[in-house]
């Protein structure tokens, strides 16, 4: 499923009908076998800016910011980490404040070489959300998490990749074309043993070493049942390419 941002006129920042469009997307993708796989894009000159900030208007009354981050922020941040499902970030522009930070929540994540990473927030006031606070210290540490959030200056996509925030760049006329492969091959591979591989590295910062090998040696049960491991274990020995079904 490619899942594309389509807001270009406002660098596809996020209001509620565009939530929910997405919100549905991710929901499908959760509910449909054959879906395997999730491509998230946008549209234009940016992958996303955040916040519409047109919606707001603080002058009118101190709004609840809480209450968007719980109804829709959160909920897709956790959708996207929760999908036992691969999930692709293409990062074609700009992305920031929220936008940055749910590319990052992705699984994996390629960004244009000239896309930048913004985690704005302080230039409002505000406070990095949509995992941003987990997310910057446990991919590239406290010193370059704090510089990012409270100067609020753009990160160009090579050192995104070379502090480990993202996966890799690709000149801006392959975009589509990388992210697009890599999102068909992990579509095409054994969904199950993939999800479980999710499920087992976001627990890893949580767990000690005894608690995530006890983990393993759950998955690693998990995974033996599945149709896709007698599949990979049937291409072996025949030595073919094995034709993995997503169960």
């Amino acid at each position: 499923m490619t899942l594309t941002l389509n807001r270009p006129e406002k660098l596809n920042a996020f209001n509620e009908e565009l939530h929910l469009a997405v919100r549905a997307g991710f929901e499908q993708a959760q509910l449909d076998p054959e879906i395997r796989a999730v491509l998230l894009t946008g549209t234009g000159r940016g992958f996303c800016t955040g916040q519409d900030l047109s919606d707001r208007d603080p002058t009118k009354g101190a709004p609840d910011l809480g209450h968007s981050l719980e109804t829709f922020y959160n909920p897709l941040v956790r959708m996207i980490r929760a999908l036992e499902k691969p999930v692709v970030c293409a990062v074609n522009g700009v992305a920031a404040g929220a936008g940055a930070n749910i590319a990052l929540a992705c699984d994996i994540t390629i960004a244009a070489r000239s896309a930048r990473f913004i985690q704005a927030f302080s230039r409002l006031g505000l406070v990095p959300d949509s995992g941003g606070t987990w997310l910057l210290p446990n991919r590239i540490g406290e010193a370059r998490a704090k510089a990012l959030a409270l100067l609020a200056e753009p990160l160009d996509a090579e050192t995104a990749a070379q502090w480990g925030l993202i996966w890799r760049v690709v000149d801006d006329d392959r975009l589509p074309e990388e992210s697009r492969s890599v999102a068909m091959r992990l579509a095409a591979g054994p969904t199950v043993g993939l999800g479980l591989i999710k499920n087992a590295i976001h627990a890893a910062s949580a767990n000690t070493l005894d608690a995530q090998l006890d983990m393993e040696r759950d998955l690693q049960r998990q995974a033996g049942r599945s149709r896709d491991y007698a599949e990979g274990v049937s291409a072996f020995l025949a030595k073919r390419a094995p034709v993995f079904t997503g169960r």
